[in-house]
């Protein structure tokens, strides 16, 4: 289905790692795409700095492939309703800042578009601008899920803004063919396939348990979006967390420079070496522990390279032995990728963006 149609040289290398490592239907959705039953991407990003770090990328950059590998059309939602909800701010004479969260959508589908999706079969949308085509069906979710069924799967509690206990619906809209009669060309028995980090999931539980009641009696998977889940691209000071966009030195941006790359990955990676030379050379690294390894995993596509690094850092023998080289290796790799991002993102207007954004017929 999709390396022996020729359209990617070989099967994406977080697959071949166990990096995307479980699914929701995504056999299903396999033979039903063998039997002639297209169907489309959908992922999203919620805009909360200007700067997006590596973990973010994740999602996109498999997506991407996805997308080469099926020929198939993409949505990809900005939520930046949903992080003035949680994030915004208001101040008496200055009013609210929900209109910066439209410009973060801004600045960030510039990186989305760096990855190099296909205009013709993608459409980003901002939730401020796109809402009103969703809206039929995010009543219909809403009318669907009970507040007890929301509270437990979102843990909401009484503080919480009732846009917050709202916004859940507008997440899983999106999740329906039927929220893009125009790009989509009212095609309602369409699958979906979400590529999302394993802690989306429980919003897409509720959506895949109510998603008969949005979609025509014989549509394919009764209106369940298909899934397939990612694991959490670790931060910088230890494998076991998740990235954060609050702390800096948690994370590469994808504006650092190549100094200031070296320089977060030499001083904070967390090291799975040991505490001596001597005790390197005789028991070698904790893989598992260590960052920058790990780090190596998720952007270092040649297995042969990978694995050999692996070998000698795990053992404490030959040339990556010690932490010094596997982090310098890591530098190396970050500098080229990072910094062909940032050339790819530099050609990119405000007034491309607005085309992607524009609501239109996608090309499949």
């Amino acid at each position: 289905l999709t390396v022996g149609r020729g359209r990617v040289p070989r099967l994406h290398h977080w697959l071949r790692r166990d990096i995307y490592f479980s699914h929701r239907d995504m056999e299903t959705l396999c033979k039903l795409l063998e039997k002639g039953h297209p169907f489309y991407l959908y992922t999203g990003r919620g805009p909360s700095s200007a700067a997006m770090h590596l973990g973010h990328l994740i999602p996109f950059l498999f997506t991407k492939w996805l997308q080469d590998a099926f020929d198939v059309p993409l949505v990809i939602q900005m939520t930046d309703d949903e992080k003035f909800l949680w994030k915004g701010k208001y101040e008496d004479g200055a009013g609210d800042n929900l209109m910066h969260y439209y410009h973060l959508t801004m600045e960030n589908a510039k990186d989305i578009i760096a990855c190099g999706f296909d205009k013709k079969k993608t459409f980003i949308f901002s939730d401020l601008d796109y809402v009103g085509h969703m809206y039929p069906n995010i009543v219909r979710i809403w009318k669907s899920v009970t507040y007890n069924t929301a509270k437990g799967a979102f843990g909401f509690v009484g503080e919480s803004n009732i846009g917050q206990s709202a916004f859940p619906a507008v997440q899983a809209a999106p999740s329906f063919p039927s929220s893009f009669k125009i790009p989509l060309g009212n095609q309602d028995k369409l699958c979906c396939l979400i590529p999302c980090a394993i802690d989306q999931d429980p919003y897409f539980r509720v959506t895949r348990d109510i998603a008969h009641k949005l979609v025509p009696k014989d549509h394919p998977l009764g209106g369940k979006p298909a899934l397939i889940h990612a694991k959490f691209f670790p931060p910088l000071e230890g494998a076991a967390g998740k990235m954060s966009a609050s702390n800096e030195n948690s994370a590469v941006y994808l504006t650092d420079t190549p100094e200031m790359i070296e320089n977060k990955i030499m001083k904070y990676a967390f090291s799975g070496g040991r505490d001596t030379a001597k005790e390197q050379r005789e028991k070698g690294a904790d893989l598992e522990k260590d960052v920058a390894y790990q780090w190596l995993r998720f952007f270092l596509e040649d297995d042969e390279e990978l694995e050999r690094i692996g070998k000698s850092y795990s053992t404490g023998q030959g040339d990556f032995w010690n932490t010094g080289s596997v982090k310098q290796r890591l530098v190396q790799e970050l500098q080229q990728m990072v910094g062909a991002h940032q050339e790819r993102r530099a050609k990119i207007t405000d007034d491309e963006v607005r085309e992607w954004m524009e609501v239109r017929r996608l090309d499949f």
